[in-house]
């Protein structure tokens, strides 16, 4: 370990330079980077060989970023550290000469703020650096903006005159948008009896209480059962995340957790206890029906206003009121159109769809830059206009540009405008799409498409925060705010050259994952419905109803090309029908192409793959319960181990439900 705090005598200056620490044990790089940093005017506090070095001088000093490389020597790597790394709040840039996609996606899963190639070049370090320092400060603007809001939702909520039951189901809404859940258990630990009250979401903006007699009823568990279940459940008196194989863990030393698990379709869970006097504590258990969703970001979000929630569970709770008989509260549908506000146009109330409404709500109130991911068809353009329309610039305009259709020859001019002479055939001064956004949202659409030479001008804009039209002698200030969406993996463009590094990470700030349809077919009778009643309106014709064979029809098929499919399958179906009643559905020749392809495909299984089925089959029976009496292990006729090793082996862990 090498420190360099005294390799120059400290200056004022220096206290406000940004301080750096490099993990890398190759002696050449390190002092190549070290050499770059510190001619840049950055302070390098040290280099470290290894995880354990690193770790000793950030018990010291705390930099305000490190450089590591991922294949370092020892007993720990450099992925090891950026989760220690991430844990403490520090941002990290990777640096490898391993570029391969499965280094990239292990690496990925820490959230670095950037990755660096060896052997590098000095402006691909500085670059790098500067858009981490970007996506850092506007990372912690977040998190700081999200407590604030969050704190004071809740506290205006302690000084409502709402009863108990109405208070819990408005708490519910608030914190959905910061912790999503399909499922919220509230209550306090009590040794005697279960009383915890449970919250379902049912749809955008529906909930519905589950007294511990509805529970019984839902799971055909008597009441007694479930006190004797939960009498035998381990208690978590810290806060913890369960998911894949920690989750089916869970389930037999907690099965009251299985029960809710197994009954609302459960596959991840967050614990959060809180302790309201010495002898009292109250947990929050925060269930969702998607793998891995929560993270240690949330956990600090909760730890960070746990006496907020104190003073929410001491205003309202106390435990005689929790173990009272709870009657189920009827929830007043509220208007589609005041549910939706702001997502109009986006139908949809599965899992999937609420996760990315609720990210839509966390990121629309700032600035930050958010890249829209998702198939060609899944509706990225009315994600990005509920961004704006949820956002402080949604009276400002709302400027949409297809990049990939833009031509080379007129791409400044039509995005930053030009001055009357610039060029042959400028005969008046041009306004460009950004300075017409100025106050607003530009909307860069199929962003992959970008020309390169495009991406150059694009860049600079961003980081300058201003233009310069075509001819024009002045730079001119803007305020935009910057929403991209594509269809392509951004990752793959750079790695090919086709997309600039430095380019996707400053877009990269807050994406969000649009899925595809047949990743969310519980959606697809509404949207049916919608498309139905749309263009029946259109065609001046009675609306004619699905029938369940046509519905059937439409549920089984893939949608290749998601929505903008099933809108143009559902019109040319309308065009075909006579009568009031959609009979059948009659697919186009490619789509018929496509069902059989992908039938064909799945119709031989190795003996893996059945194996795989089986042993997934028994598991969902035994509602993910592995060792012990009635478990998986037992009815496979194996031992414990080995079935966790098959498990592990054949990847169907994530499958559980």
């Amino acid at each position: 370990m090498e420190t360099l705090s005294d390799k120059s005598p400290q200056s004022d200056e220096t206290e406000f330079q940004k301080q750096i620490l490099i993990v890398e044990d190759q002696f050449i790089e390190a002092h190549d980077l070290q050499l770059i940093l510190e001619k840049a005017n950055y302070r390098v506090i040290g280099i470290a060989r290894s995880v354990d070095q690193a770790l000793d001088i950030i018990q010291t000093q705390k930099p305000d970023l490190v450089f590591v490389d991922i294949m370092l020597k020892g007993d720990k790597n450099g992925i090891e550290l950026a989760h220690i790394l991430k844990e403490k709040n520090i941002g990290f840039i990777f640096i490898s000469a391993n570029s391969s996609k499965q280094i990239l996606d292990q690496a990925k899963t820490t959230q670095p703020y950037g990755f660096i190639v060896k052997p590098f070049r000095e402006q691909d370090i500085l670059t790098t650096l500067e858009i981490a320092f970007y996506r850092q400060e506007y990372s912690l603007e977040s998190q700081l903006m999200q407590q604030l809001e969050l704190k004071s939702e809740i506290t205006e909520l302690i000084n409502s005159t709402l009863k108990k039951e109405e208070a819990l189901l408005a708490f519910a809404k608030i914190i959905q948008t910061f912790i999503c859940f399909d499922y919220l258990e509230a209550g306090f630990i009590n040794a005697d009896e279960y009383s915890n009250i449970g919250i379902v979401r049912k749809n955008m903006d529906q909930y519905q209480i589950i007294s511990v007699q509805k529970l019984s009823q839902i799971a055909e568990i008597s009441i007694r059962e479930l006190n004797e279940t939960y009498l035998k459940s381990q208690i978590d008196l810290k806060p913890v995340i369960y998911s894949e194989e920690s989750l089916i863990n869970n389930f037999q030393s907690a099965p009251i957790k299985g029960i809710i698990s197994h009954n609302f379709g459960i596959k991840s869970y967050l614990v959060f206890p809180i302790s309201i006097v010495v002898s009292e504590r109250f947990c929050f258990t925060f269930y969702s029906r998607n793998f891995n969703i929560y993270s240690n970001e949330n956990l600090k979000l909760l730890s960070n206003l746990e006496s907020t929630f104190s003073q929410f569970i001491s205003r309202f709770y106390s435990p005689a009121a929790i173990i009272a008989q709870t009657k189920e509260i009827p929830i007043k549908r509220e208007k589609t159109e005041n549910i939706k506000s702001g997502f109009e146009g986006i139908i949809g109330d599965s899992s999937q769809m609420v996760t990315v409404f609720n990210y839509i709500k966390k990121v629309a109130p700032s600035d930050t830059s958010v890249l829209i991911l998702g198939e060609s068809g899944t509706g990225k353009e009315k994600i990005a206009k509920s961004i704006h329309d949820l956002s402080p610039r949604k009276d400002k305009p709302l400027i949409i540009i297809n990049c990939g259709a833009i031509p080379e020859n007129l791409a400044e001019s039509l995005l930053f405008g030009h001055e009357k002479g610039a060029f042959t055939g400028a005969s008046e001064k041009r306004i460009g799409k950004f300075e017409l956004a100025n106050g607003g949202t530009i909307f860069l659409d199929e962003i992959g498409e970008m020309p390169l030479e495009l991406q150059v001008k694009l860049l600079r804009v961003l980081q300058e925060r201003e233009i310069e039209r075509v001819g024009g002698l002045m730079p001119i200030k803007i305020d935009v705010r910057i929403i991209a969406a594509t269809n392509k993996n951004l990752e793959e463009e750079v790695a090919a050259g086709r997309f600039r590094m430095d380019l996707y990470y400053r877009l990269h700030v807050f994406p969000i994952l649009v899925p595809s349809l047949k990743k969310r077919k519980e959606d697809i009778p509404e949207l049916a419905d919608h498309f139905i009643k749309v263009y029946s309106d259109r065609m001046n014709r009675k609306t004619p109803t699905l029938s369940d064979n046509a519905l059937q029809q439409i549920t089984n098929y893939d949608w290749p090309g998601n929505i903008r499919e099933l809108e143009h399958l559902i019109q040319r179906t309308l065009l075909l029908t006579e009568g009031n009643t959609i009979k059948t559905i009659e697919f186009s020749p490619s789509s018929k192409i496509h069902a059989q392809q992908t039938t064909d495909s799945f119709s031989i299984k190795t003996i893996l793959e059945n194996e795989r089925d089986y042993i997934l089959y028994i598991l969902k029976k035994c509602n993910g319960k592995i060792s012990g009496a009635g478990g998986a292990a037992e009815i496979l006729d194996i031992h414990p181990s080995t079935l966790n090793s098959k498990i592990k082996k054949l990847e169907i862990k994530r499958e559980i439900s």
